[in-house]
């Protein structure tokens, strides 16, 4: 859900909590695999499609398809243990 800059200022605590898991995560990610990284700039915060992204990056539109999967799941498994360490 996309929200004006004035909306995030005004953020919640658990949205914000959910905003800094999530940068987190993303530091962890590109310390571990950059490119991984550029998916998800490129995705969420660039809005380009699936084909953009393959293009942008040089791979397959099938590689990215392959590794966008193992991404999501990677970056699910890092917000929910930080959750979850934080409960």
């Amino acid at each position: 859900a996309k929200i004006s800059l004035d909306e995030a200022i005004n953020l919640s605590d658990e949205r914000a909590t959910d905003v800094i898991a999530l940068d987190d995560a993303l530091t962890a990610l590109h310390e571990l695999d950059p490119q991984k990284c550029r998916m998800v700039e490129l995705r969420y915060f660039a809005g380009l499609s699936v084909e953009e992204t393959a293009q942008a990056l040089g791979i397959s539109v099938a590689t990215f398809v392959r590794q966008w999967k193992t991404t999501k799941a990677w970056l699910y498994r890092e917000i929910t243990k930080q959750a979850a360490d934080e409960s």
